[in-house]
C-alpha cells in the first residue's frame, strides 16, 4: 500500500508522519487490496481537520475528521475508513452460500 502524507499550510513533524503510517497499517490488515491512500492535514477554525482519500479495486473511499488535535484527528479518521474498508470487504463476500 502506497501512502501519501501531504500538510497543508502546516509543518508536519517526522512523529505526526510516523504516527499516520504505523496507524494506516492497520487498514491494510482487514483489506490488503488497498492500493493507495493519500492523508491529506490541515489547520481548521478551532482545530485540525485530517482526511483522507484511498482506492481499492474498483471503488474509491473518502472520510475526514476535525479534533482539536492532530494525533485525535487521526485516530478518528483511521476509525471511519476502517469502517468503509470492512463494509467494502462484506459487500464481496457472499453471505447467502452454504
Amino acid at each position: 500500500m502506497q501512502i501519501n502524507i501531504t500538510g497543508h499550510h502546516i509543518d508536519l513533524s517526522t512523529a505526526l508522519q510516523e504516527y499516520i503510517h504505523n496507524k494506516m497499517q492497520r487498514l491494510e490488515r482487514h483489506c490488503s487490496e488497498i492500493m493507495q491512500l493519500h492523508v491529506i492535514i490541515e489547520p481548521e477554525k478551532g482545530g485540525v481537520k485530517a482526511e483522507a482519500t484511498g482506492a481499492l479495486k474498483g471503488e474509491r473511499f473518502f472520510a475526514e475528521a476535525v479534533q482539536r488535535d492532530a494525533y485525535a484527528a487521526v485516530d478518528i479518521l483511521v476509525d471511519k475508513l476502517d469502517s468503509h474498508v470492512t463494509k467494502h470487504k462484506d459487500r464481496l463476500t457472499d453471505h447467502h452460500s452454504r
